[in-house]
């Protein structure tokens, strides 16, 4: 019960990795409060949620829209009201938002994906970061993933989107590094989800032949499991993690359950984080311009 008498805001919890992370949160001992902007499945969520519970945990909901600041203050104040506290935010939803060639997709659906998975992450930190520092404690959990590390020919909303929020949640880390806030960033992996599902309907003329035929295979293989992704979200939510902050972490690749043992080495590196490759890196001697 690592989790025990805590409080987690989840959003983008009505499906998929967001839902995963709610029934793993609650097994685990934590209250919580799902949001998502879809009122019938967010019911439904919270039904499947608060039934696992057993009436252990409160199991709160409200739909919001994580774009829409008025929302998501009153998303934490309600949750402060009802439960008392907040402890842990993770800021999980997303969107892939428009395909295709960027002179021919449709602006404002590109800037929405912006307002989602940019604006609506560092809203939801905005709105909680005056109550972690006033409790002198905070857990923030971001879902990045595969548009952080590498071009996504087609997909440039998602991919920039996710790059920026691997930066922010760094920036945000330095900014409240004293007020003993945790703030990381995870890549869970290849899920299948319903994102997956929008990349197989677009077909290969609006993502690109390469990623359709990753994704079709992707669907055949079955993907990375939710629950990986959400092991890795209640490791960095629990005390297990303290200390971990400011990084971009692989729920698939990367050795997480060992990072309490190398903390200091972790802490005195720049390890896990976005950084320019140089010639050096790669073994080659390149000089400068002087």
């Amino acid at each position: 019960m690592k989790l025990q008498g805590r409080c987690a805001i989840i959003s983008g919890a009505s499906q998929g990795l967001g839902l995963e992370v709610a029934k793993l949160f609650v097994t685990l001992g934590a209250d919580i409060m799902m949001c998502a902007r879809n009122a019938e499945a967010l019911q439904k969520a919270q039904k499947i949620v608060a039934e696992l519970s057993q009436g252990k945990s409160k199991v709160l909901a409200q739909v919001t829209d994580v774009s829409k600041m008025e929302q998501v203050n009153a998303l934490v104040a309600k949750t402060i009201n009802d439960i008392g506290k907040v402890d842990i935010l993770v800021a999980n939803a997303g969107v892939y938002g428009t395909k295709g060639p960027i002179e021919e997709i449709d602006w404002e659906e590109w800037s929405d994906a912006i307002d989602i998975n940019l604006k609506g992450t560092v809203l939801q930190c905005r709105a909680v970061l005056s109550h972690f520092k006033s409790q002198r404690a905070g857990k923030i959990i971001i879902l990045s993933g595969g548009g952080a590390t590498k071009p996504m020919p087609f997909l440039s909303a998602y991919a920039a989107s996710k790059a920026a929020v691997v930066r922010f949640a760094e920036t945000l880390a330095e900014e409240v590094k004293a007020s003993g806030i945790d703030v990381n960033t995870v890549a869970p992996g290849a899920l299948n989800t319903r994102l997956l599902d929008e990349i197989l309907a677009a077909g290969s003329e609006k993502v690109g032949v390469t990623f359709y035929e990753q994704s079709v295979k992707q669907k055949e293989q079955g993907g990375t499991p939710l629950e990986v992704g959400a092991a890795l979200c209640a490791f960095l939510a629990s005390t297990d993690s303290d200390g971990i902050t400011g990084r971009l972490i692989s729920a698939v690749w990367d050795p997480w359950t060992k990072f309490p043992d190398i903390l200091h080495d972790l802490k005195n590196s720049d390890i896990y984080t976005l950084r320019r490759i140089t010639p050096e890196d790669r073994g080659k001697d390149w000089g400068t311009i002087a």
